[in-house]
């Protein structure tokens, strides 16, 4: 079986090489806003977990898990099935009873930004929390400490913020603000894997990170996230809500880790009831599956030379566009070196054309384009109904609604492309000057 196995790998490898597309047509081929960049090493390894039927969470997750917290200087990664979840647990994990007097209940508030992604905010509502949103700042598009602060309250308990389209935030300085008032911090990292402030990586500021490998992020599993923690309490409360809310910590197929397993009582169960089905918390299963993680193991690999990709991508953007007229460029935060994940663009007020038609224009020439997410998620349908607090005016939120977008900067893009898409925003620009 196992030279069967080597010729079939080496037919997956010819088979990729053979199917290798090429060649920039402008205006016919299209400039995605995102996408994953994969090479004949990540189809190997998808193939060779298939081969072994490795169909659930197993030894290359529990590899992943580890090579993932080591990047960042973490303790503790757990895997799940998507970014979205990730969010869903470490923001669960707070309302956690082992958190005691610390634990988040129904009617607490969490801090957010409105000009964001749905499943920052979504966790929120669903565990009964009342999200408090705050505008941002154009150019950077990241909320300010001091907006943060003024949105502060008697009930407010937890920061949740995503640093925009892997422009970090202020977050040493947001820590530091959330250490003093006793609040948690969990950063949405979904956007900026590989980001750094002040020298030190986003992810790892906060109580609980979050990531997301869904393929238009900076590495990919297909679907799949993470959350990442240095707090064993946390990373303990995380790994129970992930694995069916159970109390037990043996993995699958494992029995009696604890070597307890018949000796317990909890709740008001009989003595001795077996610890592998006794549930501490309210959970699901939101595990990954090892044909994910072996995928993400290659792909974790170039996280740094997909990071080189998105900066020189970005850099060759913001170079091309400086001094064309009607359009606000983005700019890092000071003391970061983003990761990007998009390049944001808003159309000025004065601009003599709306922003929707320089996206019809962009669209029609096979650059493609992304609305800044929500714009302002206060002002979606699925909000309407849900109890939340404003803190100020919602201006640059409503703004971005109104005239932002974003275009790629991915990894899977040539330097022909993005002159194609420089080429085609000048020239609407300019042609309205």
């Amino acid at each position: 079986m196992g030279n069967d196995k080597t010729e079939i790998l080496d037919q997956v490898r010819a088979y990729h090489q053979n199917n290798v597309t090429s060649g920039f047509i402008p205006g016919v081929t299209p400039v995605m806003a995102s996408g994953a960049v994969l090479d004949e090493n990540d189809r190997v390894a998808l193939v060779e977990a298939a081969l072994d039927m490795r169909i659930a969470a197993g030894v290359s997750s529990r590899r992943f898990e580890r090579a993932l917290a080591k990047y960042f200087g973490l303790r503790k990664a757990h895997l799940t099935n998507s970014g979205s979840s990730a969010n869903l647990l470490a923001v669960s994990a707070l309302t956690s009873h082992q958190l005691e007097d610390s634990r988040l209940v129904p009617g607490d508030e969490v801090v957010t930004v409105a000009a964001g992604f749905p499943t920052t905010v979504n966790p929120i509502l669903q565990n009964g929390l009342v999200p408090v949103f705050v505008d941002v700042e154009l150019g950077t598009y990241n909320a300010s400490v001091e907006r943060i602060e003024q949105a502060i309250g008697p009930r407010t308990k937890a920061i949740m913020i995503a640093h925009a389209l892997g422009n970090p935030f202020a977050v040493q300085e947001m820590a530091q603000l959330a250490s003093d008032r006793g609040l948690f911090l969990i950063e949405d990292n979904c956007d900026a894997l590989g980001s750094t402030y002040r020298g030190q990586l986003t992810g790892t500021f906060g109580d609980m990170a979050t990531e997301s490998f869904y393929p238009a992020h900076h590495i990919t599993m297909g679907e799949g996230g993470c959350v990442l923690t240095d707090n064993m309490v946390l990373a303990r409360i995380v790994e129970s809500m992930r694995d069916w809310g159970r109390d037990c910590w043996c993995e699958p197929g494992e029995d009696n880790r604890c070597f307890k397993r018949f000796e317990q009582q909890m709740g008001t169960l009989p003595e001795g009831y077996d610890h592998k089905y006794i549930f501490s918390h309210i959970g699901y299963n939101l595990k990954s599956t090892d044909l994910q993680a072996a995928l993400g193991l290659n792909q974790l690999t170039r996280i740094d030379d997909f990071g080189t990709a998105r900066r020189h991508n970005w850099a060759r953007l913001r170079a091309g566009l400086d001094g064309v007229p009607h359009l606000l460029l983005p700019e890092p935060t000071p003391d970061s070196d983003p990761s990007w994940f998009g390049f944001a663009i808003t159309v000025l007020d004065d601009a003599p054309f709306a922003p929707k038609e320089l996206i019809d224009h962009l669209e029609s020439a096979k650059v493609a384009t992304r609305r800044f997410f929500a714009g302002n998620l206060t002002r979606h349908p699925a909000y309407q109904e849900r109890e939340f607090r404003v803190s100020g005016p919602l201006t640059n939120s409503d703004t971005m609604a109104e005239a932002t977008f974003w275009i790629g900067v991915f990894p899977g893009l040539t330097d022909e492309m993005l002159d194609h898409s420089i080429a085609t925003l000048t020239e609407f620009a300019t042609r309205h000057r």
